[in-house]
């Protein structure tokens, strides 16, 4: 997912011009004209070399170090914690490694915490926060993922931001660079947008050159383009002498049925009532909104009517997803990990302990490890209100938890 797709000029190397008043001067009448010298050829931009550290992190072990795990999403990734309507609390940290989880994955929304302008600095009660998170993950013995989430103006102007997220990023890994091996940083959840592979490819290769000149032993997470999906891994290049990284890839299909009455999806997802597998007992009538869409009607034809070896909510099309990302990650020789699943609570618990079930199992008989999205907001495992797990979903992650 990354292959050789440097720039020619490094991200902190300054090209530099010599003064408007340096211009070679006219010699005076008398004196003869200056001897031509030949112009030497320029010189090659050395290729960055990516040290490897003295005692270098085996990225397949560290891939499936991570587990089963769980995202703390809606909190970090919110403009302002609470916002969204979660604020972490110690206790969840005690209550995700007592169930039986072996990693948090942390969404961040770092770009609402960092200056606009030059040297981009984050801001230092922002950073205490995400070190409170680090300590109490690593206290209750769970691994740690950072990301960046949400910086929304990077998808939409790319060009214009790449300084900005590489800088954010080198602040980011000179704090936690001595932090111990299980705190893992993914770049970027879902690039989409104006990031396209080879955008992003780019950009991605700059970036992994600026944390590894600061930080050469921490694993990196990875993703390619099209919002992250496997489809994306296809598309993915590896940067030439990069050997600490991990594949991710976010799953989410049908999204008819994973997405169904998520307001921020549009009108295409609001028809209700889609259970897991289809076909249902009795056909789902399309939401009037959603039956203008172009593909929306075509979909629900074959899933009111197709038996489950071919519908679209069956189980075949999760089995060849999964199988492309193996692919994917075979070409190349990274291990995978499925860093976002789940089903929005519009849907009934049963189909979503169904399909979270079989995501599960599929992705472990893949020796893929994963992380379910997400710990206690509208996808949520964990019931805040009543202070409870749902006991149902819990066990579809995590056969024995514990829910002491």
């Amino acid at each position: 997912m990354l292959a050789a797709c440097r720039s020619d000029v490094p991200p902190s190397v300054v090209e530099t011009q010599p003064p408007a008043d340096s211009a070679t001067a006219t010699p005076p009448p008398t004196a003869l004209p200056p001897t031509a010298t030949p112009i030497p050829p320029p010189t090659a931009t050395p290729v960055p070399t990516l040290a490897p550290p003295a005692d270098p992190l085996d990225r397949f072990a560290q891939g499936q170090r991570l587990g089963r795990g769980v995202n703390l999403g809606n909190a970090l990734e919110a403009p302002r914690e609470g916002e969204w309507g979660i604020v972490l609390q110690e206790e969840y940290f005690r209550l995700i490694a007592e169930a039986g989880f072996d990693t948090i994955r942390v969404p961040i929304r770092w770009s609402a915490h960092a200056l606009e302008e030059p040297p981009y600095t984050v801001d230092e009660t922002f950073f205490e926060r995400v070190d409170w998170v680090i300590e109490n993950g690593l206290a209750n013995g769970l691994n740690v993922v950072l990301n960046m989430h949400h910086y929304e103006e990077f998808f939409s102007r790319p060009d214009a931001h790449t300084e900005r997220f590489i800088a954010i990023w080198q602040q980011i890994v000179t704090r936690y660079k001595d932090m111990p091996d299980n705190v893992y940083f993914e770049p970027l959840n879902e690039p989409h947008g104006g990031l396209t592979h080879d955008r992003w490819g780019r950009i991605l290769a700059e970036t992994i050159l600026a944390i590894r000149r600061i930080d050469n032993y921490h694993t990196l997470i990875v993703t390619g383009a099209d919002w992250g999906g496997y489809r994306g891994l296809a598309n993915l290049r590896l940067l030439e002498g990069e050997e600490n990284y991990v594949c991710t890839f976010h799953y989410y299909e049908p999204m008819l049925f994973t997405h169904q009455g998520a307001t921020w999806s549009g009108n295409g997802y609001q028809t209700l009532g889609v259970t897991w597998p289809g076909p249902p007992a009795t056909p789902v009538a399309i939401d009037p909104e959603a039956a203008k869409s172009s593909w929306v009607p075509t979909w629900f034809s074959q899933y009111n009517t197709l038996p489950i070896e071919t519908n679209p909510a069956g189980l075949k099309p999760i089995r060849d997803a999964l199988d492309r990302a193996v692919r994917a990650g075979e070409q190349r020789d990274c291990v995978l990990w499925l860093g976002e699943f789940g089903a929005f609570e519009q849907a009934d618990m049963q189909s979503r302990i169904n399909w979270t079930t079989f995501v599960r199992e599929e992705a472990e008989a893949r020796g893929i490890s994963w992380a379910y999205w997400e710990f206690g907001s509208g996808f949520g495992v964990y019931d805040r209100a009543a202070g409870r797990w749902h006991e149902g979903l819990l066990k579809a992650l995590i056969p024995d938890a514990s829910q002491d």
